[in-house]
């Protein structure tokens, strides 16, 4: 028995990955859960397993392809048959195997977005075609949506603007479209390239107009660069689509302000260095970035604004009850930012160690979805590179970030000696989210930072 391994819903808004690599073939024997291949999706690699046991018999999907949730990645042979049977009834069990699964998606509820929805995603392979060719199957009848109007489930389930271009959104978003009556074609995205999210959707049922993201940063069409010499194009990878999507949603949603301040970190140091000697016996590196993790961890528990989100829709501001710290992590393949979970409850030597197995995990490429997802806040340390300041960016849905750059030892005036001592200067930058956080709270939240930097008994006593 033929069975197609298709590729799993693998985290909360991932519409798609791209192919690293096939690890079978046609003609392997697999076991269930045995990995078939590893997918690139928004900043990891995860490994994408078989949920079927035989042999294999066709594979799909090559390295490079762009991958969409519900794509079918190989056909298995359940039940072992001989290689030349499988092989002369393969062809027409994956073209039926296809058809029937455009025709009838699994998700009753999604029925009558499904076919618009893969047609915008799945990537463009001859073979998995159904030889019939043409266009997509027509829409289901009778499963836009309950009792609602047959005109308005009608145009809410229409997937095509009057240009006949596909309306970018996400298959909750066209099911949400739908139950508020609201049609897509008419939905103007804030989203990049103009997608629409829920919020947009429910702007438009509630009447408010919102003015087309992309009418105001779309980039203009570039020149063409081979007229004053050879060029050569390459993709992007996964990782910077995604650093590509979020920070121009970022820098398009959120009204940004950085503030700076500076912390004598001269004791800090030779704290640091003192006690090292204890994490090297525990096999621990204890870095400045451990040090400041714990630190901004206890700020978040004393000024709990900058561990909230905003949620535009409707109106409110999230405040949440656990304190979770992304520290940007740079890589061959692009910034990561893995995620310390319940940094506030654990020692500096605790995250020493796990900031560490992230790092590596990051640089490796092995970090899962789960420890990248869940931040509240960020840090990035660029003090190892260098630079006296910059402007970090924040990342929607958080409402802040810390920009650490290299200290510097500097003359600094002492009214006790009468004259300019040495001190250790760090440069810490504060982009925050105006929405929500006030100029004069940023500058208290990161006076508060620099003096648990400058004297940590004021961290030990609040944490």
């Amino acid at each position: 028995m033929a069975t197609e391994v298709k590729l799993p819903d693998v985290g909360e808004g991932i519409e798609s990955g791209t192919v690293v690599s096939v690890l079978v073939k046609p003609g392997d024997k697999i076991q269930k859960d045995q990995p078939l291949l590893e997918l690139e999706t928004d900043k990891a690699v995860v490994e994408v397993p078989s949920t079927a046991a035989g042999v294999v018999q066709t594979v799909n999907v090559k390295e490079g392809d762009e991958a969409p949730i519900g794509a079918v990645l190989v056909v298995v042979d359940e039940a072992g048959a001989a290689a030349e049977p499988a092989q002369a009834e393969q062809p027409r069990e994956a073209q039926g195997a296809e058809t029937q699964a455009e025709e009838a998606p699994p998700d009753g509820k999604q029925a009558a977005e499904k076919p618009a929805e893969e047609a915008s995603s799945r990537p463009s392979q001859p073979a998995q075609e159904p030889t019939g060719g043409g266009k997509e199957p027509a829409q289901p009848s009778g499963q836009a949506g309950g009792d609602r109007p047959a005109r308005v489930a009608a145009a809410s389930d229409r997937s095509e603007d009057d240009n006949g271009r596909l309306v970018p959104a996400a298959p909750s978003v066209r099911r949400l479209a739908r139950e508020l009556g609201v049609d897509l074609r008419r939905v103007p995205g804030s989203g990049i390239l103009g997608r629409v999210s829920a919020s947009d959707v429910r702007q438009a049922a509630s009447g408010t107009e919102r003015a087309p993201a992309g009418a105001a940063v779309a980039a203009p069409p570039l020149p063409d660069f081979s007229r004053w010499g050879e060029v050569e194009r390459e993709p992007m990878s996964g990782i910077r689509k995604a650093t590509v999507r979020s920070m121009s949603t970022a820098w398009s949603t959120v009204p940004m302000v950085t503030h700076f301040d500076e912390a004598d970190v001269t004791d800090l140091e030779r704290f640091r260095k003192r006690y090292q000697k204890e994490a090297d016996k525990q096999g621990v590196k204890l870095t400045p970035t451990a040090i400041l993790l714990k630190v901004v961890a206890v700020a978040l528990r004393r000024f709990p604004d900058f561990n909230a989100s905003i949620d535009v829709a409707k109106l409110e501001i999230v405040r949440k009850q656990y304190v979770n710290v992304g520290v940007a992590v740079d890589t061959d393949a692009g910034l990561l930012v893995p995620v310390v979970k319940g940094a506030d409850g654990k020692g500096i030597i605790e995250l020493a160690r796990e900031l560490g197995e992230l790092a590596e995990k990051a640089r490796n490429r092995k970090l899962s979805l789960e420890e990248m997802q869940g931040g509240n806040f960020s840090i990035s340390n660029l003090g190892g590179i260098g630079g006296t300041n910059f402007t970090p960016i924040v990342n929607p849905p958080d409402v802040a970030i810390l920009g650490v750059s290299r200290a510097a030892v500097k003359p600094v005036w002492d009214e006790g000696t009468g004259s300019f001592q040495p001190r250790t200067i760090m440069p810490l930058a504060l982009t925050y989210d105006h929405r929500l956080i006030d100029g004069a709270a940023a500058a208290r939240f990161l006076r508060w930072v620099c003096t648990a930097l400058e004297e940590p008994f004021v961290a030990l006593l609040d944490g």
